[in-house]
């Protein structure tokens, strides 16, 4: 029996041709490089789909831009808005104080501090006015008083030989300015049915009305206080002439007129005025005056005929006389007899404003009904801190 017989009578199966094999082979490769060949394919089709979803995603001129920022006063700002619309005060009661920007806590009265975009935009306003604040020495305090140290005097000194015994000179003076704070109130209302308006703008409009009382009061105050119940103003202390002035008083230079300023050379009181003054004020040093005064300023000229009175040559630039700027404050007198319409100084030595940094609102639906009255106030508060520093112009012959 051959090999072959006993291999199939064994149940064996019968042995392939070399080429058979051959075939089976390569048939066996082709079918495993097609099934790589479609895996690679599905793989490259799902890379292209994610380049193509990641591309449109990062397209940024199909969709509007994203903040930037985080908008932390928003939750403040609605609750603000419904305590002054309506009075319910739970929002502001459920913020945290130490989260939202308020710089004291709430007053168990019901008062609450004014939010930080409306405090911000008073402040702004109040900067931006004819007020002395611009050009004074403003210190934010947190208590009822504001103590300023001044040495108004300089330790004596003289020549000492080697022999001779050194003799007592004089000791310097110490002096303590207190400037109490008074309370500045503005109280405007609103119907409760604008109130209601989602059209109206309840904050701007607050802002704009406590910002213009208070502008008004601290101008005035700061000028021709009588530090009763308010600041103690510029022109409060005695005037006396420069040639006799003490600590205690304002020196004035006269316009040599009688009620107005000289006929001639009338810009030769402006000259004295600024050399009255000390040559380390000067550096720093500004005009203070009216409107009207300003219109009769303007027109002086100096000998060779050129004006004293110069534009400013830059945005938001004063004007300058002689070279100094100037400040226009409505409520500095007129040019008449015996008035002080022109203060020359350095108001920055010269006047400290103290101010509380908070605002308070307190809302009464209740004493003006169908109104809403806002009861706005803050404490503030100012007085002359070197006399030295300003003198004044009267008009006067001596």
């Amino acid at each position: 029996m051959t090999e072959t017989e006993a291999r199939a009578g064994a149940g064996l199966p019968e042995a392939q041709s070399p080429a058979a094999e051959v075939k089976a082979a390569v048939s066996g490769f082709l079918k495993e490089f097609k099934g790589f060949q479609d895996e690679v394919k599905s793989t490259l089709k799902q890379q292209e789909e994610r380049l193509t979803m990641l591309n449109a995603k990062t397209m940024t001129y199909g969709r509007p831009a994203l903040s930037a920022h985080t908008d932390a006063g928003a939750p403040h700002q609605k609750a603000f808005d419904a305590y002054l619309r309506s009075g319910d005060d739970d929002g502001l009661r459920g913020l945290v104080l130490e989260g939202k920007a308020m710089s004291t806590a709430v007053a168990a009265d019901g008062g609450y501090l004014v939010d930080p975009q409306t405090a911000d935009r008073i402040r702004s306003m109040l900067f931006a006015t004819s007020s002395l604040r611009s050009i004074a020495n403003v210190a934010q305090v947190e208590a009822t008083s504001f103590d300023v140290i001044v040495d108004r005097s300089e330790v004596g000194s003289g020549w000492a030989t080697e022999t001779a015994s050194t003799t007592e000179t004089a000791t310097p003076v110490i002096e303590r300015i207190s400037i109490k704070l008074h309370e500045l109130a503005a109280m405007p209302k609103a119907s409760q049915r604008l109130l209601d308006d989602s059209a109206f703008d309840v904050e701007g409009w607050l802002a704009e009305k406590i910002a213009t009382r208070f502008i008004r009061a601290e101008a005035a105050a700061f000028i021709n206080g009588d530090g009763v119940d308010k600041p103690k103003g510029i022109l409060l202390p005695a005037k006396v002439a420069n040639a006799s002035w003490t600590w205690g008083s304002l020196g004035y230079i006269p316009t040599g007129a009688a009620a107005d300023f000289a006929t001639t050379n009338a810009v030769d009181c402006i000259v004295n005025l600024v050399y009255a003054l000390g040559a380390d004020y000067r550096a720093n040093a500004t005009f203070v005056m009216n409107s009207k005064t300003v219109g009769a300023v303007r027109k002086m000229k100096d000998a060779d005929g050129r004006f004293m009175w110069s534009d400013g040559l830059a945005a938001n630039e004063p004007a300058r006389l002689m070279g100094y700027p100037v400040l226009i404050c409505e409520d500095m007198p007129d040019v008449a007899a015996n008035a002080h319409p022109i203060a020359f100084g350095d108001f920055r030595s010269a006047y400290t404003i103290a101010e509380r940094p908070d605002l308070r609102i307190l809302r009464d639906p209740f004493s003006a009904k169908p109104n809403v009255l806002f009861y706005a106030n803050k404490r503030v508060g100012g007085d002359i801190t070197d006399y030295a520093a300003i003198k004044l112009l009267k008009i006067a012959v001596s």
